[in-house]
């Protein structure tokens, strides 16, 4: 990998991680794209790629963390507070943070069971371009539709287990390329009555261990010495400009969405993916039939390294 394509992928990790314009779209069409190019990037399934999916993924977060520092300091502050109050047998209604901590962990248990099913049927008919395509479009719909909601009367002590269902459903479907997680997550919270800034929080909140519980499994695979025989193509400094770039530009990218959420300006994402999904369409370029990776020709150090 060279250092501008750890830098690109760095970049569409951490701005499209938060944007809600589906991340995965993004990172298909743009290894397909690099595939078409003739560049020796390993494929996505290789012991150096897995890691380097895990580290950018850690690099986001660390934009999660910095970002929404104050609430998650609230939300963790809150808990532990509440902790003893329900040792007191203390009613859960009343105990917000803990309750919402519990609602986060359903969501987060639905999206794994649902993951597990949706990985082991796989996805590999929804890679291709027309596929993304259509999802970015119906994301378009949704982020369009989710600017037009008014109703804001669930607060966090009114949230039930009904939307930590719905929302950890929403997010099992985003692993879809194509469909947005923020997107769908935060629509289905504003669909179910939650107030705009509750809705965009939980969605990130939530990010947190689902981020940690997918890279964890994805990295099972890491555990096997005999992964790394052949050796890595991979240097330390790709590893380390990833999750640099990642970390930085997914800070910017969540605060910026933030703010247009919270004033409801998701329409600029829902013309963006629109015209993108239009463009994937017209053009139709036909990435399948690029060569696989372990077909693309070999640089020098490459070779040599196959050969020892």
């Amino acid at each position: 990998m060279s250092l501008w394509e750890s830098v690109l992928l760095g970049v569409i990790q951490g701005l499209f991680m938060f944007i809600p314009v589906s991340s995965s779209s993004h990172l298909v069409l743009v290894q397909q794209w690099l595939a078409a190019e003739g560049s020796p990037l390993p494929s996505p399934d290789t012991p150096e790629m897995i890691l380097y999916n895990l580290v950018v993924h850690l690099g986001t977060m660390v934009s999660v963390t910095v970002v929404m520092w104050r609430p998650l300091k609230r939300l963790v502050q809150g808990i532990w507070r509440e902790l003893g109050l329900w040792r007191r047998r203390r009613t859960l209604r009343h105990l917000i943070h803990l309750r919402l901590a519990l609602l986060g962990l359903i969501t987060t248990a639905i999206t794994g069971v649902l993951g597990l099913f949706i990985r082991a049927y796989g996805t590999d008919v929804f890679t291709t371009p027309w596929a993304v395509a259509l999802m970015l479009l119906v994301t378009g719909a949704v982020l369009w539709w989710s600017d037009s909601v008014k109703t804001t009367w669930r607060g966090a002590a009114q949230m039930t287990v009904m939307v930590a269902v719905v929302i950890g459903l929403a997010q099992a479907a985003a692993l879809f390329p194509g469909l947005s997680r923020s997107g769908l997550t935060i629509a289905a919270a504003l669909a179910l009555g939650m107030h705009r800034r509750l809705a965009a929080q939980f969605s990130f909140f939530v990010a947190i261990p689902t981020i940690v519980a997918a890279t964890g499994l994805q990295s099972l695979s890491l555990l096997d010495p005999a992964s790394f025989e052949g050796g890595l193509f991979l240097g330390w400094e790709d590893y380390a400009l990833g999750f640099l770039v990642s970390a930085v530009v997914g800070a910017g990218a969540l605060w910026m969405v933030l703010r247009l959420l919270y004033r409801g300006h998701f329409k600029v994402f829902a013309v963006y993916v629109v015209g993108l999904a239009l463009f994937v369409l017209i053009t139709q370029p036909d990435l399948s039939d690029a060569p696989p990776v372990d077909e693309l020709p070999l640089d020098e150090e490459q070779l040599n390294l196959q050969q020892q």
